[in-house]
């Protein structure tokens, strides 16, 4: 008799034997509709940060991963679902002191660089007065203006 050989590539071992298959959600409590509006049900395959889980790790068929997907993003459309959530993570345990562990303190800051205390100086001094049109034009000219003069043109 003829030897029966085995598929995939010589000295691979097969890694699948000692798996159990993922069983469904959806199977699991027989629903044959994914609704939209069931957040409840459409969360579990949704990550921590909104991300749409993957077969594999849900257990779905390729029909029923289809459904979930189409459904989660019709709610995340109605707003039901968020597209995206921010986690933020605290950084190490620093007291109100600054403690910056083993790296030591700061030290001070060196003289030649002073800390800025407001915004940039513009390139022309600002000025609180109110200067009509008419005023501007004559300043630019070099003439001058006056509450007298105006009337007498």
């Amino acid at each position: 008799m003829a030897k029966v050989k085995k598929r995939g590539k010589p000295g691979q071992k097969n890694n699948d034997r000692g798996r159990k298959k993922k069983v469904s959600v959806l199977t699991s409590e027989q629903i044959d509709y994914v609704d939209w509006k069931d957040v409840n049900l459409l969360r579990r395959f949704v990550s921590e940060r909104s991300k749409i889980r993957a077969r594999r790790v849900n257990g779905n068929s390729t029909q029923q991963q289809k459904l979930v997907a189409d459904a989660i993003k019709v709610a995340r459309e109605m707003a039901l679902i968020p597209y995206a959530t921010r986690i933020t993570s605290q950084r190490n345990n620093r007291g109100r002191d600054g403690d910056r562990g083993d790296r030591g303190p700061r030290g001070e800051r060196g003289e030649g660089a002073p800390r800025p205390s407001g915004p940039p100086p513009s390139g022309e001094e600002a000025t609180d007065e109110v200067v009509s049109n008419e005023e501007a034009v004559a300043e630019v000219e070099g003439v001058t203006v006056n509450a007298a003069d105006e009337g007498t043109e």
